[in-house]
């Protein structure tokens, strides 16, 4: 006769036997014939990073500072900023050519120190040189003047400048279009060197809404 410990022990040792021979069963057959690989370790995303505009082979860029219209006469400024690493000698005017809408070339004369548009703007050229992440600037003149009604009038849509003759040219932002009217004609100053202590021009902020209540007049007394 079989004792009750007998008995219990048995059925232990069958339940262990039972457990043995399934996880025998269970062993990792990936890679097997007949069973799907096993999905490859995901590669994580690259952080994306900020994109900055290479300097161009020339060594400098080139941009406007935007521009300003007063009485028919247009100003923009203009910049070049030495972003190479070498230093860059400018000793002129820049070169300019207008285009129009469908990308033309538009004939016109250009004017060394713009004396035949307006004044303060015919200082004559001086030899100057950049050092890295210094800068130049420059402004180009123009009159949305209409002087003979028989002749088309002439409105330019992009510009290009260049340092100097036979230098690359670069697309410059001319902050609406070139209203020429019938002038034919545009002018430029001579590059000048920025002062490194004033800081890039950018185009100035719209005037303060006024308040309901000018400063300057007192508010009623409320005892009245």
């Amino acid at each position: 006769m079989i004792s009750r410990n007998t008995a219990a022990w048995r059925r232990i040792g069958a339940v262990v036997a039972a457990a043995l021979v399934l996880g025998g069963c269970s062993r990792d057959h990936r890679g097997q014939a007949g069973d799907a690989p096993g999905r490859p370790p995901t590669a994580q995303s690259p952080s994306p990073s900020v994109t900055v505009d290479p300097c161009p082979a020339s060594g400098v860029r080139i941009r406007s500072t935007g521009g300003d219209a007063a009485m028919g006469l247009r100003a923009l400024g203009i910049e070049l900023i030495n972003c190479g690493d070498q230093p860059y000698e400018l000793n002129g005017y820049p070169v300019l050519h207008v285009f129009d809408e469908q990308h033309e070339p538009i004939m016109l004369r250009v004017v060394n120190g713009a004396k035949e548009i307006t004044s303060g703007f015919d200082q004559p050229p001086r030899k100057i040189t950049l050092a890295p992440d210094e800068r130049a600037t420059a402004v180009v003149l123009w009159r949305n003047l209409v002087t003979d009604s028989t002749v088309v009038a002439t409105n330019g849509e992009y510009l290009t400048v260049a340092p100097a003759a036979g230098q690359p040219a670069e697309d410059v932002d001319p902050d609406g279009p070139v209203d020429l009217g019938n002038t034919g004609r545009i002018g430029v100053s001579a590059w000048k060197k920025a002062d490194p202590s004033t800081p890039a021009p950018t185009r100035p902020a719209p005037p303060p809404t006024p308040s309901a209540v000018p400063s300057s007049v007192s508010p009623p007394d409320s005892r009245l």
